[in-house]
Parts: C-alpha cells; sequence; structure tokens
C-alpha cells in the first residue's frame, strides 16, 4: 500500500511537472540574460532516480584519474584538508521544517527520492594515507554525537565545526585520530525551524574570524519575516569569544565560503529561489562584501523584483548588489574551493565548484564539478566541467557532489553524500 501511494504521488507530480516544457538553461557568468518569471500550479520537477555505481564511477578530463577513497560513510557533506593530510569529514542530514501548502509536499517528494536512504552519521570521520600512495587506509571516528555537523574550520590548534544549531570547537593536534574530549560550545546558531539546516563555515585567513553561512527558512517568506531574523545571511564570529555580527545579508542560502588566497577575500556560492520557471533564479558565486546585501527576499541579480514578496521594500531592491557570477539556475552549489597549480594548468588559477543537481527543473542540470577560471583575481571565461556522469546518459543518478577541497599537492576531494563516497582526482603522472 505505501509503494502504491509513493507511484500515485510521483505520478502526479509528473502530471502536474508536464504542464510546460523547460527553455534552454541560462547562461552561465557575469551577464546572465534572464527570461520572465513563469508561474504554475506547481513548479515544474524531476525526480531522481538513484541507483549504485557498480563499476562506473565519474568522468574526469583526459589527463586525470579519479578514485574512491573512502565508501560507506554516512551521508558526507563536507571535507576538511588537515595539515598533515588527514582528511577530515562531517557526515550528517539536519532539518526540522513541517510544510506548509500541498505543493510542499509534493516537492518535498520529488527531492527526497533523489537524495541518500542512510541515516545521517552526525560525525567526523578522519581518512590517513599513511605512506602517501593515495589509498586511504586509515579511517577513524573523530567525534561522534553531534548535531547535522557541516562547515568545517581549523585555526591552529583548535578545529571547528558547524553543527546546524551551533559552532562548536575540539582541540586539536597533527596526527590526532580521536578528538581528546567533547566539543566546547562556541556560539549558538539560528536554528529554530532550519528550512535550510546546512550551516556552511571558513576561517578568516589571519585566523582572527570564522564566517558562517545561515540560509533562509522558506523559499520566499512563506513562514513571514519574522521566521527570517537572522536568516538569509553570513556570520562574522569572533574565533576566541563567539561574538558574532552580520557580515552581509541579502544571500538566500549561501552552502559554502572560502577564502581566496592572496587577497584574503572571502567568496560564497548561493542556492537562490525556487518557483519562477526553469531558468530563474541563477545560483551564482560571488565574492561578499562587507555590509552588502543581496536582494534576498525583495529581489534577485541585484535590481530584479521578485513581485510575490509582501509588503515591497523598494529600497531595500536599490540597495542589492549584482552577484558576481552566474552559475545557472537550479544548479544546487553546495561546495566550492579555490585551485592551486599543482593541479594542472588548465586548472591552476580559478575554482572548482560542487553543483550538488536541480529539482525545480524537467530537464535536469547540475550534477556535476565544474571549474570557473579567474584571471586577475576575478572570473574570466565559462564555466568548464571537471567531473561529471553523477547523473549518467541512462538517466540514473549514482551521485551528488557536494563539498570539493583542494589539497594543494595537486588533488581534489570531493563528498559525494548520494552514494556516501569520498572521490580524489588527481593529474595522471
Amino acid at each position: 500500500m505505501k509503494r502504491l501511494r509513493l507511484l500515485t504521488l510521483a505520478a502526479l507530480v509528473a502530471a502536474l511537472a508536464a504542464c510546460g516544457g523547460d527553455a534552454p538553461p541560462i547562461d552561465v557568468g557575469p551577464d546572465p540574460r534572464l527570461p520572465e518569471p513563469q508561474r504554475g500550479l506547481v513548479p515544474g520537477m524531476n525526480i531522481a532516480d538513484p541507483v549504485k555505481w557498480g563499476d562506473q564511477r565519474p568522468v574526469v578530463p583526459t589527463g586525470y584519474r579519479i578514485d574512491a577513497i573512502a565508501t560507506d560513510l554516512k551521508i558526507p557533506r563536507q571535507t576538511l584538508l588537515l595539515p598533515n593530510g588527514d582528511i577530515l569529514v562531517a557526515e550528517g542530514k539536519g532539518g526540522n521544517a513541517p510544510a506548509l501548502k500541498p505543493k510542499d509536499i509534493l516537492a518535498g517528494f520529488a527531492i527526497s527520492q533523489g537524495t541518500s536512504s542512510v541515516k545521517g552519521g552526525d560525525r567526523l570521520t578522519l581518512l590517513r594515507d599513511a605512506d602517501n600512495d593515495g589509498r586511504y587506509e586509515g579511517r577513524w571516528v573523530f567525534a561522534d554525537n553531534l548535531n547535522a555537523p557541516y562547515g568545517l574550520a581549523l585555526i591552529g590548534n583548535r578545529l571547528f565545526v558547524a553543527n546546524q544549531d551551533a559552532v562548536v570547537r575540539f582541540d586539536y593536534q597533527p596526527g590526532q585520530t580521536r578528538a581528546s574530549g567533547p566539543p566546547v560550545k562556541l556560539t549558538d546558531l539560528p536554528s529554530e525551524i532550519n528550512h535550510h539546516w546546512t550551516k556552511a563555515m571558513t576561517a578568516s585567513a589571519d585566523g582572527r574570524y570564522l564566517y558562517v553561512g545561515i540560509g533562509s527558512n522558506s523559499n520566499i517568506t512563506e513562514r513571514g519575516m519574522t521566521a527570517e531574523a537572522d536568516r538569509a545571511l553570513i556570520w562574522q564570529i569572533d574565533a576566541e569569544t563567539g561574538m558574532h555580527k552580520t557580515y552581509a545579508s541579502g544571500l538566500r542560502n549561501p552552502t559554502a565560503l572560502a577564502i581566496q588566497p592572496g587577497s584574503g577575500q572571502l567568496w560564497a556560492v548561493v542556492n537562490e529561489r525556487d518557483e519562477l520557471g526553469p531558468n530563474l533564479v541563477p545560483d551564482y558565486l560571488t565574492s561578499v562584501r562587507e555590509g552588502a546585501f543581496y536582494g534576498w527576499p525583495y529581489s534577485y541579480w541585484g535590481q530584479h523584483v521578485d513581485p510575490r514578496v509582501r509588503p515591497q521594500k523598494p529600497e531595500k531592491v536599490a540597495a542589492a548588489i549584482k552577484p558576481d557570477y552566474s552559475l545557472g539556475s537550479h544548479v544546487a552549489p553546495l561546495g566550492l574551493d579555490f585551485s592551486t597549480p599543482a593541479m594542472g594548468a588548465r586548472f591552476a588559477e580559478g575554482a572548482f565548484v560542487g553543483e550538488h543537481g536541480s529539482w525545480n527543473r524537467e530537464t535536469p542540470v547540475g550534477y556535476r564539478v565544474v571549474f570557473v577560471p579567474f584571471r586577475g583575481g576575478r572570473p574570466a571565461g565559462e564555466a568548464v566541467d571537471f567531473i561529471t556522469g553523477f547523473m549518467g546518459e541512462d538517466g540514473k543518478t549514482r551521485g551528488r557532489p557536494v563539498g570539493v577541497t583542494v589539497d594543494p599537492r595537486g588533488a581534489l576531494i570531493v563528498a559525494d553524500d548520494l552514494s556516501s563516497t569520498i572521490w580524489r582526482v588527481t593529474p595522471a603522472r
């Protein structure tokens, strides 16, 4: 009976979504062409169909190889490279927002079908390649009993973890395989409702501050503005005291943060709003200016007004900053890190972005890791595929990339939360 109900619901989703077809994807880059908004009874959807990797693996450019260095994890999200080369993996699954309308139930069902059925680990796992042969034969649970850990940062001998409800701290010494004691809370994070639960985090170049991304509690204020207090923004947190302030606002869901080498500039990837059609609104990569407002909920991509928001605030629209770089609509970027020359000449200067993949689109997009080339410290040129094949030509979904971490020795570490795998991509030598 349960299976029959699921099949019936899936058929209803497909029938409603079939009311209109997808147009081609919008442009990527600094100046995307934005179509007119499209509204419907329910948003267009595509229910991902997960299968095992089997003897297949993701596709990388010629001259590179990809290996699974850890499998059978419990929903890996983000990774952190430690000074001795160990890799720390945050595993978990959070959120506690109730559905508001029948369409939310439909959308929630569609999204859940393309995610892992594994229970989140609420833990940190440590991986070690002791002999530097590319095989991470050592594996330990570094800390457990956490609360949907996501963001990770290391400052000196202090390891910071952004749970869905708080930033906590562990003492850390290189080579350690297990936390020496329970975590110490640095500061609480907004977590009531937690429509967007992932708390991205990075540390400033000087180690004085932590930056934490806090997503909105709705798509477009359906729960009211009271529920959006301290949401859709990035906090700057003093790493010593836990004191914090709003660093930037109007970012609907900042899902990954990174500090640009050399400049110390904070960058973010942001998941934008849904239900304005298959080609709106662009998810984006942007530098984050202190005190800047990026539009949500009143406008998108600068001064494009969202008519669904009440009351309107023209003064906020006028102040909205246009992001630096469109990644395309509904690609769902969840990972970000800057490259190094050790990744090869073609990928020496720029940023890798993990695109988890769309749900609010009949024709899927995302499901890949892209490279955005930079020149002079800014995005310059069209994003290129670096890892594909997470969704195969057969329409089956074998993996979904989340966090990406660059090893300066010449490797890209990618967390795949659908197959619970950590992938490692290296230039062939």
